[in-house]
């Protein structure tokens, strides 16, 4: 029987082994190899594409000066892209959650359709929609909101709505499924207590749902901020962002401390940032 017990204890530990060893190969190493390369030099001149550690730390902060204003971009984009996602979402999620009714799988799908076609053809589209062939900008002109020689594309304002549509299923889902747990009698308890609507949303609604906003803006800030492929097909040179640089220097200059130096800063700058978030929203009841 002690062996008995002591495989029941041992189970959930074994189980862990194959999830542990998929991210100790696949992220823990690789971590490790980029933290390795962020410190090495160059040998020699020219594009030999030879380096030796030298642990110059330097690198990081020649990385940073030189690409400030990326590094600043990234995360204003992700931000913006974030509130918006936001304020897009959170109607969907709470329509579909109290009024979707018998349609609210069938709208769940509709969310989550994008998924099914790639990323890069999803931005590409976006390219068209925005571009002259559109309909966007057209409209746009004839209502003489835009003048004749205005365009959208190769623009700011066309990459934070790339990163928006493209992300928009990570803000909705943790939303409905923070939104569909709430009991709509505690919402019906606020109104016998003479609560109006807005009195409900923000006093019951919102404080109910925080565990799906903190997830979902998580969910969409952080993949927004490392973006790349938005800026390359919707953006010009003046609208790159952080990942734009990196792509650069790993594939085209192949100067690869100064792009793993990047993306270490670029990680650890995230993760200080979600940490802080997470602290200041409160999110001990995020289960």
């Amino acid at each position: 029987m002690t062996g008995v017990k002591k495989f029941r204890i041992s189970t959930p530990y074994l189980l862990l082994i194959p999830g542990m060893g998929f991210l100790f190969i696949f992220f823990i190493l690789p971590l490790f190899n980029l933290a390795q390369t962020s410190t090495q030099t160059r040998v020699g001149g020219g594009d030999t594409g030879e380096y030796e550690q030298t642990w110059r730390f330097a690198n990081y902060f020649d990385a940073f000066v030189e690409n400030r204003e990326q590094f600043g971009r990234s995360f204003l984009y992700a931000l913006i892209a974030t509130v918006l996602a936001l304020a897009i979402a959170y109607p969907l999620a709470y329509t579909i959650a109290f009024k979707g009714g018998r349609f609210k799988n069938v709208m769940l799908v509709l969310v989550i359709a994008p998924f099914f076609t790639s990323f890069l053809l999803r931005t590409i589209a976006w390219k068209q929609i925005l571009g002259e062939e559109g309909f966007v900008v057209p409209t746009l002109r004839s209502l003489q909101i835009i003048s004749e020689s205005t365009t959208l594309t190769s623009s700011a304002f066309a990459v934070v709505m790339g990163m928006t549509y493209n992300f928009l299923p990570f803000m909705t889902l943790p939303l409905y499924a923070s939104i569909d747990r709430i009991d709509p009698r505690t919402l019906e308890a606020s109104g016998d207590l003479y609560a109006n609507g807005f009195t409900t949303f923000r006093r019951v609604t919102l404080p109910l749902s925080m565990p799906g906003v903190v997830a979902g803006t998580l969910l969409t800030f952080i993949p927004a901020a490392g973006d790349y492929v938005n800026a390359a097909i919707l953006g010009s040179p003046q609208t790159k962002m952080l990942g734009n640089v990196i792509e650069s220097r790993y594939f085209k200059i192949v100067d690869y401390p100064t792009a793993s130096a990047l993306s270490f800063t670029l990680m650890v700058s995230i993760l200080i940032l979600v940490t802080v978030y997470v602290r200041k929203a409160g999110t001990e009841e995020l289960v």
